[in-house]
């Protein structure tokens, strides 16, 4: 937009100074121009059009207290040279599998970022203020092991004013792959419930358990396991992603409808994507069906992996150490095609949550992980249940760039919250 002053005057110069109140208001005319703030700001876009942006994403404002919508999850990654909000030696409840400088990464160039919206900024994590708006309340995340991560995450930045209890063996046989935290302080209580495929699964492989086995899905049941388990809880995070890359067999309504990635002859191939769409449909119509159900639904979309020089079982690896800028980035459709799936799910079932009275949010992390090849544990890692010659690039490095996922949490948090008071 062009700002015309007094220099834009048709004839080019000055109108003729004849009288003293002309010269007052010409004054105070430029004075007026002169303090009209204005900014220019350009953007290069993904080399994919960009995911569709969230309605409940649209109401998310600015902390500044501006009107302007902030679309907090468009924007880049910055440098930014402050200490991490926790290291390996200041936090003892990360796992040795994203453990990365426990286990010898030579670069720290990958904790030297931060991610910075467009048009807004990304307020720093605040560990004594999460757990105040918490209080007396309780979070799971369900879904796979990147949901896991995050929550290992979580508990390292708030580690920072206190550490939790692990209470797990109180609830849960499997203290593995089933975890759950308390905060007595604050009444909180966090923890996982485990479910990669979130609907019922049974291995199928006659050669046993695998990386690559071949399960059966039956995409219209609830996986059991969180299905008794999240009428308890307050807030439910809900995500899952890679998983959906191994062979399976597919099942709706009572009957065998076809597989993906089975390379068998004469069976329907119906695709990741189908099995992914289904899977999470199933998952959120089980959660508006409950009755006892009234927490806040969270979608997190999908997390991406960034294998180079090969796939994960064929010698690939994540070896970058810095991420990726706009410009820079090839998306393979396959993720944004994930993503449709997951998000024309959220959108059906954020119309039917709102006529309930029900809360569902989407915290679409999917451009900003993009844009992270270099967050992934790659072989800084360890873990007893993996092939260590099998580089890691699907979870991310603790601290790494996946804390970004809970000051996200915490912003959305903190405006919903602004938007209750402003109700009552």
């Amino acid at each position: 937009m062009k700002l015309h002053s007094i220099h834009d005057h048709p004839s080019g110069k000055f109108p003729p100074p004849n009288s003293p109140r002309k010269i007052l208001v010409l004054f105070l005319f430029f004075i007026l121009l002169t303090s009209i703030p204005f900014c220019l700001r350009s953007t290069s876009p993904l080399s994919l059009s960009s995911p569709p942006e969230s309605d409940d994403i649209s109401s998310l404002k600015s902390l500044e207290g501006s009107s302007k919508t902030c679309h907090v999850f468009n924007g880049t990654w910055v440098p930014y040279h402050e200490e991490p909000y926790y290291t390996n030696e200041t936090c003892n409840l990360i796992i040795d599998q994203q453990n990365c400088l426990k286990f010898g990464r030579p670069d720290t160039e990958f904790l030297k970022w931060r991610w910075k919206p467009d048009e807004c900024e990304l307020p720093l994590f605040d560990a004594a203020q999460f757990l105040e708006l918490v209080k007396g309340k309780s979070l799971a995340f369900l879904g796979d092991s990147v949901g896991k991560n995050q929550m290992r995450s979580l508990l390292c930045l708030l580690a920072n004013v206190v550490y939790p209890e692990d209470v797990s063996d109180r609830y849960y046989s499997d203290t593995v792959y089933f975890k759950r935290y308390f905060y007595p302080d604050y009444n909180f209580t966090v923890g996982t419930l485990w479910a990669p495929f979130l609907v019922k699964s049974i291995e199928s492989d006659s050669n046993g358990y695998s990386a690559n086995s071949q399960m059966n899905l039956y995409l219209d049941e609830p996986n059991e396991g969180w299905l008794k388990e999240v009428e308890k809880f307050d807030y439910v995070i809900v995500s899952a992603g890679q998983w959906f890359f191994r062979p399976l067999m597919l099942h709706e309504n009572g009957r065998f409808v076809g597989c993906s990635f089975c390379k068998q002859d004469n069976i329907t191939d119906l695709t990741p994507y189908y099995a992914y769409r289904r899977a999470f449909r199933t998952v959120f119509r089980t959660l508006l069906s409950l009755d006892n159900y009234k927490g806040v639904t969270f979608l997190r979309t999908f997390s991406p992996s960034h294998f180079e020089n090969g796939a994960w079982n064929e010698g690939g690896n994540c070896v970058r150490t810095r991420p990726f800028a706009r410009e820079e980035l090839k998306v393979d459709q396959y993720i944004w095609d994930m993503h449709s799936a997951q998000v024309d799910e959220f959108r059906a079932a954020e119309e039917l949550a709102r006529k309930k009275g029900l809360e569902f949010k989407m915290m679409d992390t999917t451009e900003a992980m993009l844009m992270r090849p270099d967050g992934h544990p790659n072989f800084y890692g360890q873990s007893p249940h993996r092939n260590m010659t099998i580089a890691d690039c699907v979870h991310w490095c603790l601290p790494g760039p996946i804390d970004a996922w809970n000051e996200f949490l915490l912003f959305m948090l903190r405006t919903s919250q602004r938007t209750l008071d402003g109700k009552l």
